[in-house]
């Protein structure tokens, strides 16, 4: 069992963390026709913004409802009304998510009473979805904004319903990318199950060229989908991050629910495609026993490369815990570990201390290390310590093709298998000249092997 403790000092050098309001804005991108909102300054909202567009390469809607020093002191009621006026009037969206920031939660806003008395005064607003989410950003990180946003999302909107036969939920973990969350809605369906995903960001984050504009998100989870998750057989929560929701969904409507820590694995992996055969009453198809099949052939082939490697990790913790665990059973040592929340899941990572710090602190103590896995604010820290690098997590800049970066299911782990290994490979020391000189030289006394001559070739 690791031992978890939080670095004491007076700020955050090259923070490994983001904002809970992120975390939120993000959870609310993954359904269709949203439009995510922050309830504070406009400055506050413009940096998730940048953000998310550097990440994804994508147009990001994102909207505030732009507080000043007068609106802050005095209540951000008119600030909330008018955002949410404009917003339905202009972007014509089926829902609208508000996370609160910093500044408004240090003055106090009752923003769900601020909302109850806006649709009380705008009777047009009737049809329109809208939830409010406390995400305060002095406190917690990306992974709890995103948690909070997905359970409120259910416990104001899903309700009980008639059963669907066939009809599953999916709680999808901060962790997963659109690429992940397309991997598994193609599994679920192989086996003939109808996946209501939350949040999808495999329909609104993943990259298309739409074939007409609009100001909101473009895909994702629909407003009737989510409250008709009530009907589902059964939900599959993906993270640990996921299970304050699963149990409010339980508590709401009676649907059963299990909490998969980790589908990067062979050990997650089972156990999904055993709850899905399970459900499905069906045996799993043939191509996912060979790609398990596949996976157990590359881990024998990386685990030579992997032995005795030192890694340095630095990742929200469901997603340290996933990688941190694959790589340990493959025979690497987990030398350092840094997170940026507490969760349940870190006193499982295989290592002797999780820490909860940042990349300052990270970089201090991966000197000896054989790899740093981190964003990719940990780049110039991989030049310093001349250390390969894999970028892994948001926000991922300098890169092309996060949103479809796979390292879920038996393939997806596979493939981030092979990955690593090849990194290790490539850093295998190449003999120089000098170093055959004394083999040379014995060489010379003797003779050579393909001419009988006894000269130095």
């Amino acid at each position: 069992m690791a031992k978890v403790s939080t670095v004491k000092k007076s700020c955050a050098v090259n923070p490994l963390k983001m904002s809970q309001p992120i975390g939120a804005a993000l959870a609310f991108m993954g359904i269709n026709n949203s439009m995510p909102t922050l309830h504070g300054s406009q400055g506050c909202t413009a940096f998730g913004l940048v953000l998310f567009v550097r990440h994804f390469k994508e147009a990001i809607p994102m909207q505030t409802t732009a507080m000043n020093e007068a609106t802050t002191i005095m209540g951000g009621l008119d600030n909330v009304e008018q955002a949410i006026l404009n917003i339905y009037k202009r972007a014509k969206p089926a829902f609208i998510g508000i996370a609160s920031t910093g500044l408004t939660e240090t003055k106090g806003d009752d923003v769900d009473g601020y909302i109850s008395l806006i649709r009380k005064k705008h009777p047009e607003l009737d049809e329109l979805a809208i939830v409010y989410v406390s995400t305060p950003d002095y406190i917690g990180a990306f992974q709890d904004g995103w948690t909070k946003a997905v359970e409120k999302l259910v416990k104001e909107m899903v309700g009980p319903s008639e059963t669907v036969p066939g009809q599953i939920n999916i709680l999808a973990g901060s962790h997963l990318t659109p690429g992940d969350i397309e991997e598994l809605r193609d599994t679920i369906e192989a086996f003939g199950l109808n996946p209501i995903i939350l949040p999808d960001l495999s329909g609104s984050m993943d990259g298309h060229i739409p074939d007409n504009f609009s100001p909101t998100t473009l895909g994702g989870t629909t407003v009737e989908q989510i409250r008709s998750m009530g009907g589902s057989t059964y939900t599959i929560a993906i993270g640990e991050q996921m299970r304050p929701a699963a149990i409010a969904l339980k508590e709401k409507a009676g649907v059963e629910f299990e909490v998969i820590e980790s589908l990067t694995g062979v050990d997650g992996c089972d156990r999904f495609i055993a709850a899905l055969s399970r459900l499905a009453q069906r045996p799993a198809p043939a191509k996912y026993r060979r790609q398990r099949s596949q996976l157990m052939d590359a881990m024998l082939d990386a685990h030579f490369h992997f032995g005795g490697k030192k890694i340095s990790i630095g990742a929200e913790p469901d997603l340290l815990y996933g990688m941190s665990k694959l790589f340990h059973s493959l025979g690497a040592e987990i030398s350092v570990a840094m997170t940026t929340t507490h969760s349940p899941m870190l006193e499982k990572v295989p290592t002797e201390e999780v820490l909860i710090g940042d990349l300052e602190d990270m970089e201090d103590r991966s000197a000896d290390c054989d790899l740093l896995v981190t964003h990719s604010h940990g780049r110039q820290m991989a030049e310093r310590l001349d250390i390969p690098f894999l970028r892994m997590g948001i926000p991922m800049f300098d890169r092309l093709g996060a949103a479809h970066q796979v390292t879920v299911g038996y393939r997806g782990t596979r493939d981030l298998v092979f990955q690593v290994a090849n990194i290790f490979m490539s850093q295998i020391h190449e003999p120089t000249p000098t170093d055959w000189t004394e083999p040379a030289a014995a060489a010379s006394h003797g003779s050579c092997g393909s001419c009988g001559s006894s000269a130095t070739h």
